[in-house]
């Protein structure tokens, strides 16, 4: 209810988290706001901002009530988006980041979409990529849908603003979970492929902005080390086993003396994937090198997990004094890549 008046159920709830998202939130809620289709919520759930953000957000509140600002002290990420998801009306639920735009047309096309295919729980779409000034640098377009579920089982196939899922499946796998830090999406996307089909809508929803600042090499290994853990949870349940990951309450730590059964083996390549940093490559000790946590895993290592490795063997290279004879260092680089071991070598990426 607003000022007395009953207000109308919506049929989409569209969730949005921000943080200091002055320059590109007025643009991303206007988006939302000039859809075709009108019957949505739009919850903007604001992470503790301090700048304009939470004066731009009050003021398009108060002239559109459909329009509903949720606000939290930094809680973070997974914490805006469930508390989203709790407060949605509707039995469809659009995400969209603050910093990206709607076209037009979206809404409609999926909910038309969702209507006609009750099975499908999980919906994305493609994305032409802006740059900090809009200017559009190429398009997304993920897989074909015969190869959607093997491609889920290897890496995400989604973009995460363009999605559209089922409050009521949403709910019912527990939400995001807080465990997959960088990988929140993914693990979500695999538990609700438990329990419905998933898709990927051929046509181009949002324009998505890549903009200043690259996400940090401690970023980039958290996210596919919940990723990682994040298929290994979806391939127990797929076996019929208890989730292995129902007992983590927060990211795991690689460097944890004692990590769980589920996390050992991982967090144990992880530890050594970490020396991609030249920082830490110099300063670990030498007894704290193991090179078998990458040679027993080598079949498994995803494309992002062996670029980590290469760079991790290289350095060991380059520092020298290990009691590990260089041919054995050598050796391994090739067998990560002949191709990009050359490349690193020579100073490349």
């Amino acid at each position: 209810m607003r000022n007395g008046v009953p207000a109308e159920q919506p049929k989409v709830s569209v969730i949005m988290p921000v943080r200091d998202g002055e320059r590109w939130v007025a643009e991303a809620i206007r988006s939302v706001r000039d859809q075709t289709f009108a019957g949505f919520e739009l919850l903007v759930i604001d992470d503790g901002s301090t700048d304009a953000t939470p004066a731009i957000l009050a003021q398009v509140a108060a002239t559109d009530p459909r329009v509903i600002v949720l606000r939290q002290p930094r809680d973070g990420l997974v914490a805006g988006l469930n508390r989203g998801l709790a407060a949605s009306r509707a039995a469809l639920i659009a995400r969209l980041d603050a910093d990206d735009i709607a076209l037009p047309d979206r809404l409609a096309q999926q909910v038309d979409y969702m209507q006609r295919h009750p099975d499908v729980v999980l919906l994305g779409g493609w994305a032409t990529i802006i740059d900090e000034n809009g200017r559009p640098k190429g398009r997304d377009m993920r897989p074909s849908p015969q190869a959607l579920r093997s491609t889920l089982m290897k890496k995400s196939p989604f973009i995460h603003p363009t999605v559209m899922f089922r409050a009521e499946a949403a709910r019912r796998v527990g939400g995001y979970h807080a465990a997959f830090e960088a990988g929140e999406d993914y693990d979500f996307w695999l538990r609700l492929a438990d329990i419905g089909e998933v898709a990927i809508l051929p046509e181009l929803l949002i324009c998505y902005r890549e903009h200043g600042g690259s996400v940090t090499r401690t970023r980039q290994l958290r996210q596919i080390y919940s990723a990682r853990l994040a298929k290994l949870a979806a391939a127990a349940r797929q076996a019929g086993r208890p989730d292995p990951s129902a007992a983590l309450s927060a990211p795991p730590d690689w460097h944890d003396p004692a990590p769980g059964p589920f996390e050992r083996d991982s967090s144990r390549l992880f530890r050594m994937l970490e020396l991609a940093d030249p920082t830490v490559a110099a300063t670990t000790p030498t007894s704290s090198v193991d090179l078998d946590a990458i040679t027993s895993q080598l079949r498994t290592l995803t494309a992002g997990e062996r670029k980590f490795a290469q760079a991790a063997v290289l350095n060991l290279l380059r520092r020298g004094g290990l009691p590990i004879p260089h041919t054995t260092l050598w050796r391994l680089l090739l067998r990560l890549g002949p191709v990009k071991a050359a490349k690193l070598l020579l100073g490349g990426k």
